[in-house]
Formats: structure tokens, C-alpha cells, sequence
């Protein structure tokens, strides 16, 4: 029954905040600006277990376009679907690439990276099983919507 209003309130946020996403932004958008946005929030949520492996190596390329046009622009990523469990210790070895990018971006481009600890829970993954560079947010919308409360624009992934 709590796992089920749990979901319920996952769902619910959900919709909530696909209300924002209308508003949501390219990449090719914000470099369009003339002025910086107080920063970006890229969402991804997939039901791909590899996607990260797939889709941060241009997501890297993307975030290096958007420094070069706004140096020092705040930059996070939030991961709250499949794709996120590519990102615990046990999946180091076989997510090789999705790690290593994460790794860089985190110490080299000062990404700010999350995970959703509801979503892990529901599939027996606690906070502890990612590493230290992966910050585990309480939910991925919730985390989603204090950037958006700092007026960070949206770029959610395909």
C-alpha cells in the first residue's frame, strides 16, 4: 500500500512538472541568447538501461558549447529513469564510459549530477550503492523543480 502511494505521488509530480516542460529549451536555444540564464538543468529520464553510455558523450560536447558562450554558467543533470542504475558501483564495469563522463564532469566541468533515491528504493538500489561523485536526490522531480525555482532553464533529453 506505500509502495503504491508512493508511485501515486511519483505520478502526480510527474505531471506536475511536465506542465514546465512545454517552456522547455534546446541547447541550440540558449546559445542563442544574448544574455546567460542563472543556469541549466538537463533532465534525463529514459527507459534505457544504456542510454548514458549512448547520450553523454554529445551531452559532454553540449555543456563544452555552452561554457565556451557563458563561462562559469551552472550546469546539473538530473537522471531519474533506467538510466540512472547504469550509474551505481555494481554497474562500474559494465557502464565504463557513462561513469567516466559523469567522473569528468563532475571534477572537471563541475556538473552537478543526481539521482533519484525514490526511483532506486522502488528497485531495491539504496543511496549507498552509488558513488561518492553521484549526488542521490529524494526524488528527481522535486530536484528538477528547486533548479527550476532558480530560475534555471529546462533541456530535457530525448
Amino acid at each position: 500500500m506505500l509502495k503504491a502511494l508512493a508511485q501515486t505521488l511519483l505520478i502526480i509530480t510527474l505531471a506536475l512538472l511536465n506542465s514546465t516542460l512545454a517552456n522547455a529549451l534546446s541547447v541550440d536555444d540558449i546559445l542563442k541568447q544574448k544574455q546567460p540564464p542563472p543556469g541549466i538543468v538537463f533532465e534525463i529520464v529514459s527507459g534505457d538501461s544504456s542510454f548514458l553510455d549512448k547520450r553523454l558523450p554529445s551531452l559532454r560536447k553540449d555543456i563544452k558549447q555552452l561554457r565556451e558562450r557563458f563561462p562559469g554558467l551552472s550546469i546539473a543533470i538530473v537522471s531519474h529513469g533506467q538510466e540512472q542504475f547504469a550509474l551505481t558501483r555494481e554497474n562500474s564495469q559494465n557502464a565504463k564510459t557513462a561513469h567516466s563522463l559523469v567522473r569528468q564532469l563532475v571534477n572537471e566541468s563541475e556538473v552537478n549530477v543526481h539521482v533519484c533515491e525514490t526511483f532506486a528504493g522502488w528497485q531495491g538500489i539504496s543511496a549507498e550503492d552509488f558513488p561518492d561523485y553521484i549526488d542521490v536526490s529524494a526524488t528527481g522531480p522535486a530536484q528538477i523543480n528547486d533548479y527550476l525555482e532558480l530560475d534555471y532553464e529546462l533541456i530535457t533529453l530525448p
